[in-house]
Formats: C-alpha cells, sequence, structure tokens
C-alpha cells in the first residue's frame, strides 16, 4: 500500500521534510517526548499524520518511541510491525511514568527545543 501524500509533500520534497522529522527526533533527550503535532508544528507545511508516516518507515537510528499521541498515549500497539507495548516499555526504560489509563504527563515529559520559537494551535508557546 503507498503512502498517502499530503499537501507540499511530493517525491524529494517530502523525502526532505522527513528528513526534517529524523533530525528532529533524533534531538529528543532520553526520558522527553515530542507529540506527532509538536512535530509538524516545528515542521511547516507538515501535519502530525504526515508525521506519522514519516515515524512508520524511519531509520534504526531514529527513537521513534520518543514521538506519542497528543494525549500522552502511546499509538503504535496497533501497528502489526511493532510488538504490542513495546514502545511503553522503550519509554519506561527511560524513566517515563504512565498513569492507569496508560497516558503519560505531558507537562513532565514533553520536551522543547531549544530553537524553537513556535507556539501551538493555542498561541502558547512551545519553548516555554
Amino acid at each position: 500500500m503507498s503512502k498517502p501524500q499530503e499537501a507540499g509533500e511530493k517525491g524529494q520534497d517530502r523525502e526532505s521534510r522527513w528528513n526534517e522529522v529524523y533530525r528532529l527526533v533524533r534531538k529528543i533527550p532520553s526520558g522527553k517526548v515530542m507529540t506527532y503535532g509538536q512535530i509538524a508544528f516545528c515542521i511547516e507545511p507538515l501535519t502530525a499524520r504526515a508525521v506519522g508516516w514519516a515515524m512508520n518507515s524511519c531509520p534504526r537510528d531514529v527513537p521513534w518511541h520518543r514521538v506519542v499521541n497528543s494525549r500522552g498515549s502511546c499509538s503504535t500497539d496497533r501497528l502489526p510491525h511493532i510488538p504490542t507495548g513495546l514502545q511503553r516499555s522503550l519509554l519506561e526504560k527511560e524513566g517515563v511514568k504512565f498513569d492507569s489509563n496508560e497516558k503519560l504527563d505531558l507537562i513532565e515529559y514533553r520536551w522543547f527545543p531549544d530553537d524553537s520559537n513556535h507556539q501551538d494551535t493555542k498561541g502558547t508557546k512551545l519553548n516555554s
């Protein structure tokens, strides 16, 4: 099955944007996370869905497990090529704690790039 193309993401442009995603994800420190939407906001014009597609085919050296959904949950359990619970297990080994609803506290664990001066859709600075 081919991957859907988001607006403005064709051929080399998409590959270039995905490489930006991988560079950013490689910077996320152990024990910290970013959300798909947060990454998309930092690398416009990507969408959170496009970030998910990029992460689905990322190189081995990219810490894919440090990217979570906007609720602080792991979204990889339903993917057939990733064992159920692997993402959570990898994050827990880095010291990330999950609550009884299988969510992590984004206030505590969300990472903001030093060079990020972006705002989220609610106007909150992403680096504050």
